[in-house]
């Protein structure tokens, strides 16, 4: 596969060059794991070199296949792994993630999902995770540190703070506007990377699911026929793949970090980066109005924050 993603963009402060898409978790305990290793493989093979997994992925099945698929490649990816448990020292978590990679260090060290105002305080405090997550690239486990927040507040007070090198958020036709309009160019100003999730909504916005392919716990039937039998149920509103990333492409995060757990996700990603041209004004507009017209009815949004900010 020829590589592509060129020119590549600066990450941040850190210097490392990453590609404008960067995969994400991919595990699937139904898959068998060297398919779900070929996979990520081919991802790398087409040029991408951000690659982001959590020991809660499938309970570290995402670690596992991430380290299979980075060995004797490890050299050139950008490798981000986290903190699942910030009640918890961060050293042991550490400890079991690279176990389960096979490797000495990862790139990336965050706090995962840190959108409670009360645990990022806690987190920031002296001795408390973020001074861990220090300590741990002071030893060489990790290089670089930071969080991934669904919190708008949180993150404006992480970047105040100069604790973070990288940051991830949602960024997407149906996200909280101030990850737009007030992180996004915060962390730019303060030369703090971006690595962003949520372009597809969680698989909300391309497909009628509650989220990472559940089904739908309700969702409309068809007409009545006359034989007394309900018709299929309708195809409810949607958006394609092309539109999703175009959008987020266009508000130019550092990278948009996609699923891409098989061939055909990772094709139709790839060939909509390849066509991107960034959208106007009025088409980002009118994308959002339709995001918020297919992610109506199919389950919580809990990437936004949902106290009225």
């Amino acid at each position: 596969m020829a590589h592509r993603f060129t020119p590549r963009r600066a990450l941040g402060g850190t210097g490392f060059l990453a590609t404008a898409l960067g995969a994400g978790d991919l595990a699937d305990r139904s898959v068998p794991k060297e398919r779900c290793v070929e996979t990520l493989r081919r991802a790398l093979d087409a040029g991408l070199n951000v690659v982001d997994t959590a020991p809660m992925y499938e309970d570290g099945y995402s670690e596992e296949i991430v380290g299979e698929a980075l060995r004797g490649r490890r050299a050139g990816v950008f490798l981000v792994d986290k903190i699942d448990h910030l009640d918890r020292p961060v050293a042991p978590q550490l400890t079991e993630s690279l176990r389960r990679l096979g490797l000495g260090s990862v790139d990336l060290l965050v706090l995962h999902s840190c959108s409670e105002p009360e645990a990022w305080r806690r987190a920031k405090a002296p001795g408390g995770a973020m001074a861990e997550l220090a300590e741990e690239v002071a030893r060489g486990r990790a290089r670089f540190r930071g969080i991934s927040s669904h919190h708008p507040d949180v993150l404006a007070d992480a970047l105040a703070s100069g604790q973070c090198d990288v940051v991830m958020f949602p960024v997407g036709p149906y996200c909280h506007p101030r990850y737009v309009d007030e992180i996004l160019p915060a962390a730019k100003a303060r030369g703090v990377g971006t690595i962003c999730f949520k372009t597809f909504g969680a698989g909300k916005l391309v497909g009628d699911t509650e989220g990472y392919g559940r089904p739908l716990a309700q969702r409309p039937r068809g007409k009545v026929s006359s034989g007394g039998d309900d018709a299929p149920a309708p195809t409810l509103p949607r958006l394609s793949v092309e539109e999703c990333l175009r959008y987020t492409l266009t508000l130019d995060p550092d990278v948009a970090l996609l699923g891409l757990s098989f061939p055909n996700e990772q094709d139709a990603a790839f060939a909509a980066a390849e066509a991107f041209r960034p959208m106007s004004g009025g088409e980002l507009a009118a994308t959002r109005g339709r995001a918020a017209e297919a992610i109506r009815g199919k389950g919580e949004v809990w990437w936004d924050p949902n106290d009225g900010s």
